[in-house]
């Protein structure tokens, strides 16, 4: 069996290999996790200077005679390296975006699998309630969250991972349906086995499939809602360096010429996206059987 699972994950990891948008999309993410964990070690200035130098700031970088020795992509309103910031951020911003996706996949995975496995009433019940959280667009109800449990990056988190649930939770559901219905599990059913034997040792691990690549495209919406949270001002408070507060408070200074303090974050946030969607699409691709040819 062992033998068999290890075949088959190298079959999935060649088959992903062939996809260049997917390999291209995977290199985006091991870059930010790199820049995430070894922040300290590689960003060339301090990301919150105390005091702020108000003398270097909205210098511009190389590309320029007047740049900073040491500040390859500028400065912001309060003299903070531009490139500092947007290392250290990718650590807030990953964090967010893995945090919400983790609490989306736990409660969706829950009441998906509820509401598939035992049906009838509690089907019903959970449907009727992610129908309604459907109902809401999702940065709205993310933002009504946040504004009912307060501000700040962890109920910026929460709130994400609870408006993604119903989306996870209808993905697993159907898996779930299909699942239950197959020969192994009436097997199971007919020599005893409990339900929480069948639930945990054979449908969700046969389910996995779907969450892992959804999970991945989820990542990135979730990078940007707390981009999107924290640009208006109630994910990451100051002076946490996050890409959508940085892009909150700098983009009014691109008519005046600082073009450099906001167009970096927001690159740094489309980056990320797109190399998640590479890589989400590209799994999609590898993990659904209807795909292959």
């Amino acid at each position: 069996m062992e033998q068999k699972r290890t075949k088959q994950a190298g079959q999935l990891f060649r088959r992903l290999r062939e996809n260049k948008s997917a390999m291209f999309g995977l290199g985006i993410l091991v870059v930010l996790i790199l820049c995430a964990l070894l922040a300290g070690i590689i960003a060339p200035n301090d990301p919150n200077p105390s005091p702020p130098q108000l003398e270097i700031k909205l210098k511009p970088g190389f590309w320029s005679d007047e740049g900073i020795p040491g500040m390859p992509l500028g400065t912001d309103a309060l003299g903070r390296c531009v490139l500092s910031r947007i290392i250290y951020g990718a650590r807030v911003s990953l964090s967010a975006g893995f945090v919400a996706v983790a609490i989306a996949m736990f409660l969706g995975i829950l009441f998906g699998t509820l509401a598939g496995y035992f049906g009838g009433w509690v089907d019903s019940l959970i449907m009727r309630f992610v129908d309604i959280l459907f109902a809401f667009p999702a940065l709205l109800l993310a933002i009504v969250i946040v504004a009912v449990i307060g501000q700040g990056l962890d109920k910026a988190m929460i709130a994400i991972g609870v408006v993604y649930t119903p989306q996870m939770a209808r993905i697993i559901r159907s898996s779930v349906l299909y699942i239950k219905e197959m020969e192994y599990i009436e097997f199971q059913k007919a020599v005893g086995s409990s339900n929480l034997r069948i639930i945990f040792r054979h449908v969700i691990p046969n389910s996995v499939a779907p969450f892992i690549v959804y999970g991945t495209l989820m990542l990135a919406t979730a990078i940007l809602d707390a981009a999107a949270l924290g640009f208006l001002g109630l994910g990451a408070q100051p002076p946490t360096p996050e890409w959508g507060a940085m892009l909150s408070k700098s983009y009014n200074y691109i008519v005046g010429g600082a073009w450099w303090a906001a167009t970096f974050p927001g690159l740094a946030i489309l980056l990320s996206v797109l190399g998640l969607n590479l890589l989400g699409d590209g799994l999609r691709d590898t993990l659904d059987p209807r795909l292959k040819t």
